[in-house]
């Protein structure tokens, strides 16, 4: 996986404030993890941004909505994940989530 532009934004402040984190999230998270053959990083992204909805993790949603859009991701799809979510999470994960794919539709 190569390193997005929104993922080196992320990784700037962590890397001057918690450069340990920022090692652990580029080597083993990105490094290890998402590298894995068992899981496509398509199926990847998918997993996460439903995990980061289920979850209310709206903050990290951004970078992982440009991931998944990078990794084979549609827009239909992305749609289609919050609109399922809405009924197995919460109407207002849900509609937190679509404040922030509709900045992504945006750009």
């Amino acid at each position: 996986m190569s390193t997005t532009s929104s993922q080196t934004q992320t990784l700037d402040p962590m890397s001057r404030l918690t450069p340990k984190l920022a090692e652990l999230t580029e080597q083993v998270l990105f490094g290890d993890l998402w590298k894995r053959n068992e899981l496509s990083a398509r199926d990847r992204s998918l997993i996460t941004v439903a995990a980061l909805i289920a979850l209310s993790r709206s903050e990290q949603l951004p970078f992982h909505l440009d991931l998944a859009v990078s990794n084979g991701v549609t827009h239909t799809e992305l749609s289609e994940v919050i609109t399922h979510l809405a009924f197995y999470a919460g109407w207002p994960a849900a509609a937190s989530a679509l404040s922030r794919f509709a900045a992504l539709n945006d750009q």
